[in-house]
């Protein structure tokens, strides 16, 4: 049976008095990859910062049986928790080197990552080590943020819409980095609307409406339910 690492029980979040999460529960267990689907505005991104610590949140989050909530957000990374957020955040007057050799976790002697796996995943890195960050493509920044995040060691990476605005070159590329983590044990929540990459990659797929979860199973089972899809993915 997989050991559980991340568990949400009745977590509710706000922005100001905007409440955006109405009791989301969920677990991840170890090396597992959850998909979190949903339309714009589902939540999805919201249920990510609320286990990072970056929004309000009530309710229970655990990781590893010990509660998250009201901890700050370089506490909850340094518990092996990595996120790589939709808008990328990177250095850009640092060089690609720089910019990974940052992601590294004070402290830590020897982690899983080397700059090399890095430059394995992605050639195009290796390439462009000593360049400057700001003036990478918007693919490129993609791989040096996901990259990065991997530097920490995580048991854990939080992955909000990796291929938005990416070439198809680049989201097969993308799911090349998902598959290795897998078969690296990485645990991963990842946040995609492509459902073709979250189908192929996952264990399970959740699916939000309206800051809830409204459906629960296997890539399977979601492609077999044609409601479910129709009523809360489908444009």
């Amino acid at each position: 049976m997989t050991k559980e690492l991340l568990q949400l029980s009745n977590v509710h979040a706000y922005y100001g008095k905007s409440h955006v999460l109405h009791g989301v529960s969920l677990n991840i267990g170890e090396g597992e990859i959850v998909s979190l689907l949903g339309r714009n505005g589902a939540g999805r991104s919201t249920t990510v910062k609320a286990i990072m610590g970056l929004v309000d949140a009530q309710g229970s989050v655990k990781w590893r049986g010990r509660e998250l909530v009201g901890r700050k957000a370089f506490e909850i990374a340094h518990e092996g928790i990595g996120y790589v957020p939709e808008n990328r955040d990177i250095f850009p007057r640092l060089t690609v080197g720089q910019n990974l050799l940052l992601g590294v976790k004070s402290g830590n002697k020897k982690g899983r990552w080397s700059l090399d796996d890095m430059f394995k995943l992605f050639p195009r890195l290796k390439e462009r080590e000593h360049t400057a960050a700001g003036v990478l493509s918007g693919g490129e920044q993609q791989m040096l943020t996901l990259c990065r995040t991997l530097m920490g060691d995580p048991d854990l990476i939080m992955i909000d819409e990796p291929t938005e605005g990416l070439a198809p070159k680049i989201v097969e590329l993308v799911a090349d980095y998902l598959r290795e983590l897998k078969r690296r044990g990485i645990s991963v929540l990842l946040v995609e609307q492509k459902l073709t990459i979250a189908l192929e990659v996952s264990e399970r797929c959740l699916v939000m409406g309206h800051g809830r979860i409204v459906f629960e199973g296997s890539p399977a089972e979601l492609k077999a339910n044609s409601n479910v899809r129709k009523e809360w993915l489908e444009v």
